[in-house]
């Protein structure tokens, strides 16, 4: 940008934070190196700050607030990971708007209890998928006039960059997602066996929403479910805590949590879960720092012993999926 012209301190760096907490200081650091951070604006995004957001459509009735820093830049780039997503169908592109910088009250709707129900709302798909569908329609509405996305492979490298156009190059990336991140079955099976995906993906319960739900999609209705993590950091946020602890059964967790005005932050990974515990037979999770007690609340069953636990369980399951990766592999059957 500044070898075209554009004066170092004409250039921002706004953070697609979403709903998350900001990064600050050395976190920041890491994140974006030591000559960006030394030697450039860089601003979080604040979901929360009503001043900072500009109201730029309406859907369903919801008004759709987006960051003005962003609106009033006369040049508007986007970045980010391109990679499996169980909302949005995939990471990436129009994401880094909505809801990267979008306001509160979108999140609200975006991470709705009817949203994250509907059947479309789901890993690997973008046809008819609101959640994909209503971001795109955002992101064209305040415009993005490059995005510059990248896949990476398993070991975290770079394997593939797409940019230009903020859907055409973001289309293209999710096809090298899933010709190399999904696996096709032809039937749902009777027990999953996966992880939360290493760390830094698990390290909180929160996070174990996507395997959970990766997990749920091919199984057998009843079958059962065994999730391998680490959670060095527990369970997540307080309001997590609160959502997962104020309801001990999927039934008392839609009945308090599906009306929108009884919205609050996080409800919607524990809906995941809950759609897993209500999917699924038995669940059984092996973590060293998460507790029997909370664990047991939601009827997940605590695991001591891996190898103990498996030779007992592998018998008694005819269909069998091991997904040593977690949610970076999506398996999809056939019929769905």
């Amino acid at each position: 940008l500044e070898d075209g012209g554009i004066n170092r301190d004409r250039i921002r760096i706004l953070i697609a934070t979403g709903m998350h907490r900001p990064n600050l200081g050395e976190e920041l650091r890491q994140m974006v190196g030591d000559y960006v951070f030394n030697n450039y604006e860089i601003l979080n995004h604040y979901s929360r700050r009503e001043k900072d957001m500009e109201i730029v459509d309406e859907i369903e009735g919801t008004p759709i607030g987006i960051n003005r820093v962003y609106l009033e830049a006369e040049l508007k780039i986007l970045t980010g990971l391109i990679e499996p997503h169980f909302y949005a169908g995939f990471s990436g592109g129009r994401k880094s708007i909505v809801p990267g910088i979008s306001s509160f009250e979108t999140m609200k709707f975006m991470h709705s209890f009817s949203m994250i129900d509907h059947p479309n709302v789901r890993n690997c798909l973008l046809d008819g998928n609101p959640f994909h569908e209503y971001a795109l329609r955002i992101t064209e509405k305040v415009g993005a006039d490059f995005i510059l996305n990248v896949v990476i492979d398993r070991y975290r490298r770079i394997s593939g960059i797409f940019s230009g156009h903020f859907n055409r190059a973001h289309i293209l990336g999710c096809k090298m997602v899933e010709e190399y991140a999904t696996v096709r079955l032809n039937k749902r099976v009777d027990m999953v066996i996966s992880s939360g995906g290493g760390y830094p993906l698990d390290a909180t319960f929160y996070q174990i929403s996507k395997a959970l739900i990766c997990a749920r999609d091919i199984l057998k209705k009843g079958g059962t479910i065994v999730i391998l993590c680490e959670c060095r950091e527990g369970f997540g946020s307080r309001e997590f805590i609160n959502v997962l602890r104020s309801a001990s059964s999927p039934e008392e967790f839609y009945e308090r949590y599906s009306d929108p005005k009884k919205f609050v932050i996080d409800q919607w990974c524990a809906q995941n879960i809950f759609q897993a515990i209500e999917h699924a037979g038995s669940i059984y999770v092996y973590s060293p720092n998460l507790s029997e007690e909370d664990l047991g609340h939601l009827g997940i069953k605590k695991i001591e012993n891996i190898q103990d636990t498996l030779d007992r369980l592998i018998p008694e399951h005819e269909d069998i999926v091991v997904i040593p990766e977690g949610p970076y592999v999506v398996g999809m059957v056939q019929d769905s």
